[in-house]
C-alpha cells in the first residue's frame, strides 16, 4: 500500500536529493512558496521552500532505497520504519497552489484602533487597542490601566490582531 513519508535533506544539495530520488523511482514532493519582496526598490518574487530541508516522498514499495540516496540524511521515522504522512495533508498543500507555488494569506494589517492581544512581558494576555508604528518594529498601544488609558510601546512581534 503506497504510502506518504518525509526525507530530510542535507543543506545546499536540495537538487541532487530531489533529482536523485527520482531516478530511484519514488514520486516527489517539493512544495514552495511564492514570496513577494522589494530588493533595491524593485519589486521581486521569490520561492522558498514551504518546509526548507524537507521533501515529500510517495513509498510503493522498498523505502530504503531512500535513505541513501545522494542528498538525503535520513527519513523521517517512526519507530524503526519511515512516519507516514496522511494524505490528506498531501491533498490540502496542494489544494493551495497556484501555478505550482503557494502564496500564504498575508497576515492583517495593523490600523489605528484594531484590537490586539499582548503576546508576552508583564501584560501577556491583555487586550489594548493599537495607536500608530514607531520605529524600529515597534508599535504604540493603548493599554485600560488602573482606570485610564496608558500609552504603551512594545516591539511589534509582542503583539497580534485579534478578529
Amino acid at each position: 500500500m503506497p504510502f506518504w513519508a518525509c526525507a530530510q535533506l542535507e543543506h545546499g544539495r536540495t537538487q541532487l536529493a530531489l533529482h536523485c530520488l527520482g531516478l530511484r523511482g519514488f514520486e516527489v514532493y517539493h512544495p514552495r512558496l511564492r514570496v513577494h519582496r522589494r530588493s533595491f526598490g524593485r519589486k521581486i518574487t521569490v520561492t522558498p521552500p514551504l518546509f526548507p530541508g524537507y521533501a515529500f516522498l510517495l513509498v510503493v514499495s522498498g523505502w530504503w532505497d531512500a535513505r541513501w540516496a545522494p542528498g538525503v540524511i535520513r527519513l523521517v521515522l517512526d519507530g524503526g520504519v519511515p512516519a507516514r504522512v496522511p494524505d490528506e495533508i498531501i491533498a490540502e498543500i496542494r489544494q493551495r497552489e497556484v501555478d505550482g507555488l503557494i502564496e500564504l494569506a498575508r497576515p492583517p494589517a495593523l490600523r489605528r484602533g484594531a484590537r490586539v492581544r499582548i503576546l508576552c512581558g508583564p501584560f501577556t494576555g491583555h487586550l489594548a487597542i493599537f495607536a500608530d508604528m514607531r520605529p524600529r518594529q515597534r508599535v504604540e498601544i493603548l493599554l485600560q490601566l488602573l482606570g485610564g488609558e496608558q500609552r504603551v510601546t512594545l516591539a511589534k512581534k509582542d503583539i497580534e490582531v485579534v478578529r
